[in-house]
């Protein structure tokens, strides 16, 4: 029985194009080697799994190669690649940190630097996980690595180049590495199966590469852990099963669920997350990630960011083309406030389900809010040609509202609250469509008149008590922007005088500009709270009594023997004066 080989070991790659995903970084090594502008040193940084290592033994095995190809690769021939396939190299040497991080073993490595290569040009020295080099170490070290003798070449490779001193950095060809893309991963896999005969279903090998993270090495574990557990055939159902994933028909279900307004199926679906062994926090992670696709997926030129695979891409296209961008919007904030919220509650299920009935309640929502707009307000076909038609179906949808002819051409304008924004646009959208008609016919013209003047006649009496609760609760709006003015507020109390006029006191001009600032915004709401709009807010500055309290030794002294005349005799007696 042969030994087995994990995958990440068999199909490490050998050569330089065999490396995948990071294209840019093996060009460049290539050119360097090309055009021998070798560095005495280099920095390859990264997350983990993307090929640090790899390339660092490639680039190793290149330099001392006897017949480079026209491709700049190891020919795999000669002695040196020889030695190199077979573990037996004396000019290339690789450390580990890790484990030899103290001064002792950076002295070591400078005495065995000064030893010339047995084959080639170069020695070349691997050095793992840089960063637990301790600081004494770090510094012992540097002397080697900026001045090493001409046939010294050091590869550094780490996780953590932010834990590297900065006078190490500086003496080295930094070169980051990328996270490797889903697409590149997924291919990779393709191409091991197939070597492997081993039947796969695409989405099976998409699914493992987004759990890996971007790491090859972790992708191809999993691969090999798969294998093991559903034998030759890679299934999708097996990738779920195994790696204990939220499947994709969880949350396409709760979508449908959300766009019916069901919450008893929202409810029972994530009831079902739970039974089998899934984390609510995960759920809710996973259920932002599907919306966010279901976003992308929106408009053609995003739908790249989408990384799923095919068959998974089409259905987002077909869910996403009845969601509308209103409710992915709103649902992505609402989902956003659960997750950062779920670690804080103390019944994270709870927590959870009323963030579903939530997303079920946002079409319901809409829907509420679209038909009281278009009871208050109905359509009305305003390019119609006949002007009295147009006339009398505006008049049956506002059955408040009167119109006046007037010759004024082209114009129409039609009266609106201020709070209703919507409105008004869709009457501007409507006066440039009449702008068409014929010129010589006679235009509706209503002048727009303001909210005010709207309740012109509308006067309610109030008290006292009326108005101190109206002044109090306009303050509390104020309070967190405007803590100062508050404070103006609080400090007196307003008071009613003749003919609605609302007299209050203040210190200073300061205070009286300040209240002038807001002062529109005052009497709006006062008018409204108290329907009656000939309140009038009138602000006087107190005078203050003058303060003649003494503050100066004599005037001290003089208000004293005032009171006491048997002090200035004293004063004389003694021959006291003031300091």
């Amino acid at each position: 029985m042969d030994n087995f080989i994990v995958s990440a070991l068999k199909y490490r790659p050998a050569s330089f194009d065999m490396v995948v995903g990071q294209e840019s970084i093996t060009t460049t090594l290539k050119s360097a080697i090309k055009n021998n502008h070798l560095s005495q040193a280099y920095l390859f940084c990264g997350s983990r799994g993307i090929g640090k290592t790899t390339c660092a033994r490639i680039l190793a095995k290149t330099i001392n190669c006897k017949n480079i190809t026209s491709n700049i690769e190891a020919c795999n021939v000669c002695e040196s690649c020889l030695a190199f396939n077979e573990s037996r190299s004396y000019n290339i040497h690789e450390l580990d940190a890790a484990s030899n991080n103290s001064v002792e073993d950076i002295r070591n490595l400078t005495d065995q630097v000064r030893i010339l290569p047995q084959i080639g040009k170069f020695s070349i020295y691997i050095i793992d996980e840089v960063h637990m080099l301790s600081a004494s170490a770090f510094n012992a070290f540097l002397k080697t690595l900026e001045e090493p003798p001409a046939h010294a070449i050091f590869i550094l490779a780490t996780t953590q180049k932010h834990k590297i001193i900065p006078t190490i950095l500086s003496r080295c060809q930094i070169f980051n590495f990328n996270r490797i893309k889903v697409n590149d991963i997924v291919k990779h896999l393709e191409y091991v199966a197939r070597n492997e005969n081993i039947n796969f279903e695409v989405d099976a090998l998409n699914v493992i590469a987004q759990k890996s993270d971007g790491a090859m090495r972790d992708a191809l574990f999993i691969f090999d852990q798969i294998v093991s557990y559903s034998g030759n055939n890679i299934t999708y159902k097996n990738i779920i099963e195994n790696l204990n994933i939220l499947d994709y028909e969880y949350y396409f279900k709760l979508t449908n669920a959300f766009l019916e307004s069901n919450i008893s199926d929202a409810l029972l679906i994530f009831n079902d997350v739970l039974n089998n062994g899934f984390d609510a926090h995960n759920f809710i992670t996973g259920l932002s990630e599907h919306i966010r696709n279901l976003l992308v997926c929106k408009d053609d030129v995003t739908v790249q960011l989408l990384e799923v695979g095919e068959n998974i891409r089409e259905r987002y296209k077909e869910q996403t083309s009845r969601c509308p961008l209103e409710f992915l919007f709103k649902a992505l904030s609402i989902n956003n406030d659960c997750d950062i919220n779920y670690k804080a509650s103390n019944n994270k299920r709870l927590h959870v389900e009323l963030n579903l009935i939530q997303l079920c309640n946002i079409i319901s929502k809409n829907k509420i809010n679209n038909k009281i707009e278009k009871e208050n307000f109905p359509a009305v076909n305003l390019t119609t040609t006949n002007v009295e038609e147009a006339s009398r179906l505006e008049e049956k949808s506002r059955s408040s509202t009167t119109f006046s002819k007037n010759t004024t051409k082209n114009k129409i304008s039609v009266p609106y609250k201020s709070s209703t924004p919507s409105i008004k646009n869709a009457l501007k959208s409507s006066s440039r469509k009449l702008k068409n008609l014929e010129k010589n016919k006679e235009i509706l013209n209503v002048h727009d008149r303001d909210e005010n003047s709207e309740n012109e006649n509308i006067i309610s009496n109030f008290t006292q008590d009326d108005l101190l609760e109206k002044w109090t609760e306009f303050a509390n709006t104020i309070k967190e922007k405007q803590p100062r003015l508050y404070s103006t507020f609080t400090s007196q109390s307003p008071i009613l005088k003749e003919d609605f006029t609302v007299e209050f006191k203040i210190n200073n001009p300061l205070q009286q500009e300040a209240i002038n600032g807001i002062k529109n915004q005052l009497l709006n709401f006062l008018k409204g709270e108290l329907k009656n709009h000939k309140i009038q807010l009138l602000t006087i500055i107190s005078k203050k009594k003058s303060n003649n309290k003494p503050y100066t030794p004599e005037e001290k002294f003089n208000l004293m023997n005032q009171k006491n005349p048997n002090l200035d005799k004293l004063k004389q007696q003694f021959n006291l004066d003031f300091e």
